[in-house]
């Protein structure tokens, strides 16, 4: 198995299995599940049986079943947070290196003011004010997000945009997006796609935590975030129902991060081979 013209190393091989098994629940939630998603099937905090392998939640759905069902929400919608937080970042940023002094500043400040307030607390205001639905929700991680991508983006261009190769490419004639299409962006991938797993990852943490704070997902759809806060008073009473969610997160959090890590450990490596004599 090779990814990125590398054989992954162990650590990298077991945050790919842990992403794709998250993943393969994700995507096959309906048919893996052995019960509904919101089913009410027996009695509060039920211990874990042949029926519930994990026991049942504050209402007595499954909670094996609702863990299957909040990996497919949870997982989603931090995807989609994480792809449309890329899309605004990177664009505006590579804009910003290339586009010209006026640009740059315009870009730059507005940044500089959305970053000056404090995330969860702009989330927070933004939430309460026009609901938690998932659109809304994506959206607005998104945007919040999107400042973090615009610096790295605008930091790794304004290093390519100074090389003889683009000063080339516009002396040439060729057109801004010319420039960053062909120019800026294949050069500027791979600290991006390092980037875009870290992203992703504080992106999934946010989400979980926006609905630990009820927030987020809302019921009665399951996600993971949403379960912990739930299920967090049956550990006054010795049980586990809490803990499972919260371990999904964790797993899901460390795959991520194994990765990212053997990802940003290629890209730190020297480039060029070694010539034989």
């Amino acid at each position: 198995m090779r990814l990125f013209g590398q054989t992954p190393t162990p650590s990298a091989k077991m945050g790919l299995s842990i992403i794709f098994i998250f993943l393969s629940l994700a995507i096959f939630a309906p048919w893996l599940a052995p019960y509904g998603e919101s089913e009410t099937l027996a009695g509060t905090w039920d211990p874990p049986s042949a029926q519930h392998w994990l026991g049942t939640d504050n209402i007595g759905r499954d909670i094996f079943s609702r863990l299957i069902y909040g990996a497919r929400m949870t997982v989603a919608v931090a995807l989609a947070t994480t792809l449309l937080s890329f899309v605004f970042g990177t664009v505006t940023g590579f804009l910003a290196a290339v586009g010209g002094k006026w640009i740059d500043l315009t870009l730059s400040r507005i940044v500089d003011v959305m970053l000056s307030i404090p995330l969860l607390i702009f989330a927070l205001i933004i939430l309460s004010v026009f609901g938690s639905s998932i659109p809304v929700l994506i959206l607005t991680i998104a945007i919040l997000d999107a400042t973090r991508v615009f610096r790295l983006a605008r930091a790794v261009a304004m290093n390519i945009s100074v090389t003889e190769f683009v000063e080339v490419a516009r002396l040439r004639g060729e057109g801004l997006w010319w420039i960053i299409r062909r120019e800026v962006l294949p050069n500027a991938a791979p600290p991006m796609i390092a980037e875009f797993g870290l992203r992703f990852c504080f992106n999934f943490l946010f989400v979980a935590g926006l609905s630990f704070l009820g927030l987020g997902i809302q019921p009665p759809l399951a996600d993971w975030g949403g379960m912990v806060r739930d299920n967090a008073q049956a550990i006054s009473f010795g049980l586990m129902a809490p803990m499972w969610p919260a371990l999904a997160i964790a797993l899901m959090t460390i795959g991520i991060n194994l990765v990212v890590d053997w990802v940003l450990s290629i890209n730190s490596r020297p480039s060029g081979a070694s010539a034989e004599l």
